[in-house]
């Protein structure tokens, strides 16, 4: 075997020529490697300095749920933010490997200013029940006579599918107790004041006087009915063709699995058609409006079931449903405000729960917050409005002083929850 020829002395000024050369670009090479693992750690959502960094659980750790650090989970803002970020790191240096090459167009973001959905995401989302729909739906049923009474439809088995003089039918529930019919007037109103009353369908209030117009035609069906005479009951417009809705990720049926929030993955987002970017504009309302009033008849109740029914994330989510068109109309609010303030101490962890498992906002519904929050004005805005839109309202009375600091708290949470996001 030869020996290696050592390198001839005269060669030695060249070769150090040669690594001078080359110390600019290792140079560069170590400053991109040095940026990249800087910005690495803003693509993790920064917990509040007050809550645990396992945000998407129920205030575990990520340590706690056995999980690496760094691993925990993200919101939605750092998911949106997360595939373009990503694309730029591990990809930046190919992308303009070709000779004369361009950078692709970037798609548009479906996330404004960082927490809000963007304006032609929301234009995209069904418009629901149009506001001059629902008053001229609310005077003709008022105006209205019963003509018949059904059973089955509308819920509880007090509760009864009516069809009305003028051709249109409307679910009647009678509540268990006042309170629940005062939580869907109230509930129905505050989505007024928050400005996604179109999500729920039209809602109005109704005395049971089987000696009165209203009810002549079916005092027969009234006495079966076993409806306390004077009772308050809502009437509530029936729509057709309505589906039930599983929830998305990362409500679905992931969470149910180890019965912790699962964030939408990074990849999952990237691929998103622009229909389930629209169901989500939705439930971020959703979610806000159920932890203001309280609500737990719904994905709270689904959450709630996991202790006995692991695969109950993947059925229909109770009280939501979907309209023809794709949007979410939310029914049965009877739970809130009311009863569910009343219930606080059960629910109250599942609801903020879900409620910090969202970071992006309609920002029509964020502004809305920030006033409530800024006036203090959340249960003022509501008698006001429930008093000038509902006839009936003093049969039910308003919330109590207790009840309506109670809001006013939630919104400032909310309005929290939301300058978080907002910072991180």
């Amino acid at each position: 075997m030869k020996r290696a020829k050592r390198a001839a002395p005269g060669s030695l000024p060249v070769l150090g020529l040669l690594l001078l050369g080359a110390l600019p670009a290792l140079w560069t090479v170590l400053l991109r490697r040095e940026a990249a693992t800087q910005r690495q750690p803003d693509l993790q959502p920064r917990a509040p300095a007050a809550q645990p960094s396992g945000r998407w659980g129920w205030g575990r750790s990520s340590a706690a749920r056995g999980q690496p650090d760094g691993g925990g989970q993200k919101t939605f803002r750092a998911l949106l933010a997360l595939p373009a970020a990503a694309q730029e790191e591990q990809g930046g240096e190919r992308r303009f490997a070709a000779a004369g090459s361009q950078p692709p167009a970037a798609a548009a973001s479906p996330v404004e200013r960082g927490i809000f959905w963007s304006r032609e995401l929301e234009e995209q989302v069904p418009p629901g029940f149009a506001k001059e729909e629902a008053v001229a739906w609310l005077s003709a049923a008022r105006a209205a006579r019963v003509a018949s009474l059904e059973r089955g439809g509308c819920g509880r088995s007090s509760n009864r599918l009516a069809r009305l003089s003028d051709g249109s039918r409307a679910c009647i529930r009678y509540g268990i107790n006042p309170e629940q019919i005062q939580g869907e007037a109230l509930s129905y109103h505050l989505a007024g004041v928050l400005g996604i009353q179109e999500r729920l369908p039209p809602m109005a209030l109704a005395l049971v006087e089987a000696r009165g117009r209203q009810w002549e035609p079916v005092r027969e069906e009234l006495r079966g009915s076993h409806w306390a005479e004077g009772a308050v009951v809502s009437l509530t417009r029936w729509v057709d063709n309505l589906t039930a809705v599983v929830a998305p990720a990362p409500w679905g049926a992931e969470a149910g699995a180890s019965r912790w929030l699962q964030p939408l993955s990074a990849g999952e987002l990237g691929i998103l058609p622009p229909s389930q970017l629209v169901e989500l504009v939705q439930w971020s309302d959703l979610i806000l409006f159920d932890y203001l009033t309280a609500n737990f008849d719904r994905l709270v109740s689904n959450f709630f079931s996991l202790q006995w029914d692991p695969r109950v994330m993947g059925r229909a989510t109770s009280n939501l449903l979907r309209a023809p068109d794709g949007g979410l109309v939310f029914m049965d609010n009877e739970a809130g405000l009311v009863h569910g303030y009343r219930l606080l101490a059960m629910w109250d962890p599942y609801n903020e729960s879900l409620l910090r498992s969202i970071c992006v906002f309609r920002e029509g519904t964020a502004r809305r917050v920030a006033e409530l929050h800024r006036r203090r004005s959340a249960a003022a805005e509501l008698r006001r409005r429930y008093r000038a839109q509902e006839p009936l309202w003093a049969h039910l009375g308003f919330l109590s002083q207790r009840q309506a600091e109670l809001l006013q708290a939630r919104v400032d949470f909310v309005h929290r929850h939301i300058a978080h996001c907002r910072a991180q």
